[in-house]
C-alpha cells in the first residue's frame, strides 16, 4: 500500500511540476485587449459579421533567440510558419490529430493534411486546410490565422466558429522571440446578444491549458 501511495503521490507531484511550468512560460492573458489587431482584421469582420459575443485569450511564450535555430531568422517569413509546423505537427495536437483522422479522415478529406510529414513540411498556405477541422484563412510575415470550430466543408456561417492567430516575432531590443497563440471562438450564425462568449467556464479553462501545450510543444520545433 506505501508503494502506491507514494507512486500515486510523485505522479501527482509530476502533473503539478509541468502544470507550474507551462503556467509560467506560457501565460495566458483574457480577454484580449480592446484594440487588439483582431479586431479590425478584415478576417475576423469577415467571420463574425453580427460581431457576437466571443471567448478570446492570447497564450504567449518568449524564447532568448540565442536558442533559436539561426536558420529560422534569416528570412522573413520562415519562424512563424516553422512554429505553426510544430503546433500542428507537435507532441500537443497528437491526441487530436489521431482522434479527428480515425473519424473524418477519408476520400472526401484526402487534400487535407493528416500525417506526421505532411503537417511538418507544409508552407501553411492560404486554403490549406489541417485535419477536417481548420482552415488557413491568411498569412502573412508574423503570423497565420487558422479558422475552427467545424469542419473546413462548412463554409458558410456556423453556431461553433473561430479563429487562432499563431504568431512568431522577433524583439530586437529584448534578443527574443514571442510566439503566441491566440483564440477567438464565437458563434457567426445568427445575432446573439450578451458580451461573453457562450463556452462554460470549464471548457475555457481546459482550452486555455491546451493553448499553452500546442504554444509549449510548438516551439520545440525551433530550438537548435
Amino acid at each position: 500500500m506505501g508503494v502506491v501511495r507514494s507512486t500515486i503521490l510523485t505522479g501527482v507531484a509530476g502533473v503539478s511540476t509541468i502544470a507550474a511550468y507551462l503556467a509560467s512560460r506560457n501565460p495566458v492573458v483574457t480577454p484580449l485587449a480592446s484594440d487588439d489587431p483582431v479586431w479590425k482584421s478584415k478576417v475576423y469582420k469577415r467571420q463574425n459579421p453580427s460581431r457576437n459575443p466571443a471567448t478570446q485569450d492570447i497564450c504567449t511564450k518568449r524564447l532568448p533567440i540565442s536558442m533559436i535555430k539561426p536558420e529560422l531568422l534569416k528570412k522573413d517569413g520562415d519562424l512563424v510558419q516553422e512554429f505553426c509546423r510544430g503546433v500542428w505537427g507537435g507532441l500537443g495536437y497528437a491526441i487530436q490529430r489521431k482522434y479527428l483522422e480515425h473519424k473524418y479522415r477519408g476520400p472526401d478529406t484526402a487534400h487535407q493534411l493528416w500525417t506526421l510529414e505532411q503537417l511538418r513540411s507544409s508552407n501553411y498556405e492560404k486554403g490549406t486546410q489541417i485535419t477536417d477541422h481548420f482552415e488557413v484563412l491568411e498569412k502573412t510575415l508574423t503570423s497565420i490565422i487558422v479558422r475552427a470550430g467545424d469542419t473546413p466543408r462548412k463554409q458558410g456561417l456556423r453556431p461553433s466558429d473561430g479563429l487562432f492567430v499563431i504568431s512568431a516575432t522577433v524583439d530586437k531590443v529584448h534578443d527574443e522571440v514571442e510566439l503566441s497563440v491566440k483564440s477567438v471562438f464565437f458563434s457567426s450564425e445568427g445575432k446573439i446578444a450578451g458580451k461573453k462568449g457562450n463556452m462554460p467556464r470549464w471548457v475555457e479553462e481546459l482550452h486555455q491549458w491546451y493553448s499553452r501545450i500546442l504554444n509549449e510543444t510548438g516551439s520545440w520545433r525551433l530550438l537548435k
